[in-house]
């Protein structure tokens, strides 16, 4: 995987990696899944506004501070398709929810489109790269942390975790797992949950990615983009 040099200590994001699944045979329950999907994907057509947000050049920030205590945070993320926001995990990934609640109170994320969605094996919308190329970040990384343990399905339905390119390379990317069963193999930090717009992001899967990377794999084709990010 791509991956771009940065200076500091503190990751870069690519891309994340993943073996996608062929689909399996039509069924009934298939088709009654097809008809929802159909039926979120209108919906968020209806709700979604148009976007002005366009790939750019990520902001050059300096490492942020590290305080203690370590706190859970709330950041909500402000799309064109309506808000999400995100519980963030201070405690168990607290390097990780310092640097994103850092970057989304400097203004990192805003006007950023997210970048790619995959519906084949894998269920996740990854975003937080401004470039929208999936290979820019912030000029500092950060390490691994609370790496999911266990077997089976360790990235359930609503689960938020940092992108990477290799061991302690997380940057600002991180990913939206929509669906339960994500097989991804434990090596990207849980930092957090989706309390509120879920429902969002399934619709947006639900009308497809544009197959630019593969089969179930490229850009969203209903675009999302974060057009405002704050950490409480």
């Amino acid at each position: 995987m791509k991956r771009a040099t940065r200076a500091t200590v503190f990751v870069i994001v690519a891309t994340v990696g993943f073996s996608l699944l062929s689909a399996a045979p039509a069924s009934a329950e298939k088709k009654v899944k097809v008809t929802k999907k159909a039926s979120q994907a209108n919906k968020v057509q209806a709700t979604c506004k148009p976007t002005k947000a366009v790939g750019h050049k990520p902001m050059k920030l300096p490492v942020p501070e590290v305080k203690r205590p370590f706190v859970n945070r709330t950041i909500t993320l402000t799309t064109n398709c309506g808000e999400i926001q995100i519980e963030a995990d201070g405690i168990n990934a607290p390097l990780t929810v310092i640097s994103m609640s850092y970057l989304a109170n400097k203004g990192f994320f805003d006007n950023s489109p997210c970048h790619r969605l995959t519906t084949q094996g894998i269920y996740v919308l990854q975003c937080g790269d401004p470039s929208g190329t999936g290979s820019g970040g912030p000029a500092y990384t950060a390490p691994d942390e609370n790496l999911p343990t266990g077997s089976g399905n360790i990235y359930p339905a609503g689960t938020v975790a940092m992108a990477n390119s290799g061991p302690g390379t997380n940057g600002s990317q991180f990913f939206i797992v929509y669906q339960d069963n994500s097989r991804l193999g434990p090596n990207y930090t849980l930092w957090g949950r989706i309390v509120k717009g879920l429902e969002i992001v399934k619709a947006i899967a639900a009308a497809g990615s544009d197959n630019s990377r593969g089969p179930g794999d490229g850009r969203p084709i209903q675009a999302i983009a974060i057009e405002k990010a704050i950490s409480r």
